[in-house]
């Protein structure tokens, strides 16, 4: 009888990260995969990275800043969304990604063993280089309106990988249970739009009435996005802190959970998948 070789992963958590970093290639080479797929055999490629954000910004500003007629001060209204929507789009987008990572990959996680962490990091990342992408448009705006941010640019990374904190946490949540349970791939969609309304995505935090506004902030979203702002706006941009203190602890518990979870079904993922 022919031997046959069992590739296990370590059960010692430190072997298991040990094992991320041995992996890095394989984490390069499914970012530029995605990459590549995303924009392939598309009419106007990459640029839709830029249109489906300005359009987007475009109705927003016109519902919220025309029709609804709310203040943005002396903050354009097109740049207080489009700084709104910036890290909107990010979550959202790597959200949706990371939750079919596993399900899209599933050939290659039932062939060989790797750190599964690695398929929803990847999709995380190239939604990441969406962002910088869509970020050319609110340089543009700036420049169109002639607005010059201050020192507190300089912070933005620090809201970027808050982002990407809640996007990974959400998403390993999402991308184990949808392995399960495929009808998580339908719950997604709604959990995007449904997000995006009660979101600050096309208007300012402040309009929400104070005694409302640490109830509000049970939404990671609306800390990362305040930060956003506050970063980039400037000025009279400002962050209510008890509300944002209360939003990133939902993002580290979120994206310690995750993990944990994640960790705890991935022995599984090759037999149900």
């Amino acid at each position: 009888m022919a031997e046959r070789l069992v590739i296990k992963a370590g059960k010692a958590e430190g072997q298991y990260w040990r094992d991320l970093w041995h992996y890095r290639e394989l984490f390069y080479f499914l970012a530029w995969r995605d990459l590549l797929v995303r924009y392939k055999q598309t009419f106007i490629g990459v640029s839709w990275a830029l249109i489906r954000p300005f359009v987007t910004m475009l109705v927003l500003s016109f519902v919220f800043g025309r029709l609804a007629q709310l203040d943005s001060g002396d903050i354009p209204y097109p740049i207080l969304v489009f700084a709104g929507l910036l890290p909107w789009q990010f979550f959202s987008n790597g959200l949706t990604e990371c939750s079919n990572s596993l399900i899209n990959n599933a050939n290659l996680i039932a062939k060989v063993y790797f750190p599964r962490l690695i398929v929803p990091a990847s999709t995380v990342i190239v939604s990441l280089v969406d962002f910088l992408i869509s970020g050319l448009i609110l340089v543009a705006l700036m420049i169109w309106y002639r607005f010059v941010p201050d020192w507190r640019l300089l912070t933005l990374p620090i809201f970027i990988g808050i982002a990407f904190a809640a996007a990974m946490g959400a998403g390993l949540w999402l991308a184990a249970l949808n392995v399960q349970y495929r009808d998580f791939r339908y719950l997604v969609p709604f959990i995007v739009q449904f997000g995006l309304y009660i979101s600050p995505v096309g208007f300012d935090s402040n309009v929400v009435p104070e005694q409302w506004r640490l109830l509000y902030s049970l939404n990671p979203m609306v800390g990362v996005i305040d930060g956003f702002r506050w970063a980039i706006l400037g000025g009279d941009a400002q962050i209510y802190w008890p509300g944002f203190a209360m939003s990133m602890l939902l993002v580290l518990i979120l994206l310690r959970s995750g993990i944990w979870y994640f960790r705890k079904m991935e022995r599984t993922f090759a037999d149900v998948i």
